[in-house]
């Protein structure tokens, strides 16, 4: 998708999420939102699908989910009727825990192969089956570092258009959103590719 990048984003610098929802989709044929049913997900899944309910939902299952977090996905997935499209890593968790030990640590040599196993592969081949022209995802400006060095619109390597409609939320605006929709919410949550919740898995730095 061509786009000027800087221009879309002064555009949209003052617009509230929903109008940056819309905007976006006026500009796709093939969206996509991803999630991982991380604490507070429900709110980017409720606020897209309220605009477009039947949106292709991606959510790369790593086999390392704690169960509050499946319990949460399958309800979010039932309540708000999700177009859900399930990838999973080619190797099933059991096995590859044999293979190397467990989870290894940020700092051991296997790390590496261990997210692209886990999260990279999967995502690219969703990416691939699925051709989005449109991502739409839950970053946020104060999570991250790196994150502090993007915007609400960007663009993948792919050429596929991200844009972030949540990006200058804060926790006060994802909970006070929470509780005018009744949305659920879990806390407990687990990715095994990061060790620091500031630390990037590599979607967002590598795709």
């Amino acid at each position: 998708m061509s786009l000027d990048l800087q221009a879309a984003n002064q555009h949209l610098a003052q617009r509230s999420a929903d109008e940056i929802v819309r905007w976006a989709l006026e500009r796709s044929e093939r969206p996509l939102v991803t999630t991982n049913f991380r604490p507070f997900e429900a709110v980017i899944l409720h606020l897209i699908t309220q605009v477009k309910p039947d949106i292709q939902v991606l959510w790369v299952d790593s086999g390392y989910n704690t169960s509050a977090t499946y319990r949460l996905a399958e309800s979010l997935i039932e309540r708000l009727n999700l177009n859900i499209h399930t990838y999973i890593p080619q190797m099933s968790s059991a096995r590859r825990n044999v293979l190397m030990g467990g989870i290894p640590d940020v700092d051991d040599p296997q790390h590496e192969e261990f997210t692209r196993q886990v999260k990279l592969e999967p995502f690219q081949r969703a990416l691939g089956e699925l051709q989005p022209d449109l991502w739409f995802n839950a970053i946020r400006k104060d999570q991250t570092e790196f994150r502090q060095s993007l915007d609400v619109v960007s663009q993948s390597r792919d050429g596929v258009l991200k844009v972030a409609p949540l990006f200058h939320w804060n926790d006060a605006d994802l909970e006070a959103y929470s509780a005018r929709f009744a949305l659920p919410n879990e806390l407990d949550y687990f990715d095994p590719t990061k060790a620091l919740e500031a630390r990037e898995c590599g979607l967002h730095t590598k795709l």
